[in-house]
């Protein structure tokens, strides 16, 4: 079958291709899956570059969720059917064929169209643990940069369902229209002077008690800037790659906290990302969950995705087709 690989860890452009490997056979709790799209997120490119929390050995194939057809299966599987399409949280999905932990795929409704499915798991999924954990009630107030990120939207699309108060920053004065025509009314733009006074107007003044960090550099103390004082920021990403920069006066002073979220590492009980993933599908099946591919790339062009996927400006996410 084919399947993308690195052998090193660097630039993903640079140490990824492609290369015929045997096709995987389930053991027990295990499906193989035949891929069908399988989204390029930042954090496979962070572990491709060798930058991220988890380093597979060398060498490697990417991935870390897809949507395929069940091709065959492992021994005591009996909640999935050979033919059943299914999405969800796997290794190696750059490939034709994928093994999944069958406890971690869901079935997917003939509504749901490939493109949410193959981004089911893991930014939805995230925004809705990390809206779980941050000890927040309706009417409160929170910031979030990167805005018109896909974490971004679903964070701010969840935490309105459930009464809370999401204040968006983005880099770009066009992105704030942008997200407007999508109906995120709340968002500033960080450039220029006097983006705080617009914040303080969109909120009234009221303290904001959460901010969510997926940026690094300057987009902490950017945030930092906006919150309450007792506030606590959250480190959700690092798209800059660059540490946090937060004066020691937001911490000895303001009592600004830190705290990381990491998905790898759910904050939450498994009984309730089971209630979660149920929640998600439910949400794609009745079309209030749409994720968007901007474009989607065959196995032999893994190299030209990974290059795209960092393109800035784009709709939606970069995907590897399979078959």
């Amino acid at each position: 079958m084919k399947s993308a690989v690195y052998e090193s860890f660097g630039a993903p452009e640079n140490v990824l291709r492609a290369t015929e490997r045997d096709r995987p056979i389930p053991g027990p709790g295990q499906a193989l899956v035949r891929m069908r799209l399988s989204p390029v997120h930042n954090h496979d490119l962070m572990t491709i570059a060798g930058q991220y929390g988890l380093k597979p050995s060398l060498p490697a194939v990417p991935g870390t969720e897809a949507v395929g057809v069940v091709e065959a299966l492992g021994e005591g599987v009996e909640s999935l059917a050979v033919g059943q399409r299914v999405a969800g949280g796997a290794q190696e999905t750059w490939a034709e064929f994928y093994l999944a932990d069958a406890a971690r795929v869901v079935p997917v409704p003939d509504s749901v169209d490939d493109e949410t499915a193959c981004q089911l798991v893991s930014m939805p999924l995230s925004a809705k643990m990390l809206l779980d954990t941050l000890e927040v009630t309706a009417g409160d107030w929170i910031a979030l940069n990167a805005a018109n990120g896909a974490v971004g939207k679903l964070v701010s699309q969840y935490g309105a369902e459930k009464g809370i108060k999401v204040l968006g920053l983005v880099r770009r004065a066009e992105a704030v229209d942008e997200m407007a025509a999508l109906g995120f009314s709340s968002v500033v733009a960080t450039e220029g002077e006097g983006w705080q006074e617009k914040v303080r107007a969109l909120t009234g003044g009221a303290p904001i008690v959460r901010g969510i960090e997926s940026l690094g550099g300057d987009g902490a103390s950017q945030l930092a800037s906006i919150l309450a004082d007792g506030a606590q920021l959250v480190s959700f990403g690092a798209m800059t790659g660059r540490p946090l920069k937060l004066s020691a006066g937001d911490l000895l002073f303001r009592g600004i906290t830190v705290k990381g979220f990491w998905g790898a590492r759910p904050p939450v009980k498994p009984e309730r990302i089971g209630e979660l993933l149920g929640e998600l599908v439910r949400d794609a099946a009745a079309g209030t969950l749409k994720l968007p591919i901007e474009k989607a790339y065959g196995i032999d062009e893994v190299a030209e995705a990974a290059r795209a996927s960092g393109e800035p400006g784009r709709k939606g996410k970069i995907a590897i087709r399979g078959s």
